[in-house]
């Protein structure tokens, strides 16, 4: 058995691209628009670990999907959280749950996925302005 991708449910194309290939970095890797079934699907992954796909599928009929609280989340561990949070935020993406800890953050999609973030190796020591900031709503 081998781990394909997770499926994300979007609804537009243009915001989450923008979201998780412009902001978040990643890679798309491959796209397949289907005319009979009218849906798009495309294969997002982090740059060189194309192993571990995020698939988002656009359905062409508009649909009102909730938040689904139970899907849980994705993850991807970084580089440099602070730097990442700070570009992010720069973009206009609000940081859910700040890296107060130097180690784990949250943010959310456009369509109210869930994206935890986390530092790669030990936790980054605590800064400013992270370590003051509240939460803000949930994740």
């Amino acid at each position: 058995m081998k781990y394909l991708h997770t499926m994300v449910r979007v609804t537009d194309v243009e915001k989450s691209l923008e979201f998780y290939r412009d902001h978040l970095g990643l890679t798309e890797l491959r796209r397949h628009d289907n005319e009979q079934g009218r849906f798009t699907l495309i294969f997002l992954a982090a740059p060189g670990d194309e192993q571990a796909q995020v698939e988002l599928t656009h359905n062409w009929v508009p649909e009102e999907y909730g938040e689904g609280r139970n899907f849980g989340h994705l993850a991807y561990e970084v580089d440099d959280i602070y730097e990442l949070c700070s570009r992010l935020m720069d973009a206009g993406v609000t940081i859910n749950r700040p890296p107060r800890d130097g180690r784990m953050a949250f943010v959310r999609s456009p369509d109210g996925i869930s994206i935890e973030l986390l530092q790669k190796g030990d936790a980054l020591p605590s800064a400013e302005p992270w370590a003051s900031m509240p939460s803000v709503g949930h994740w």
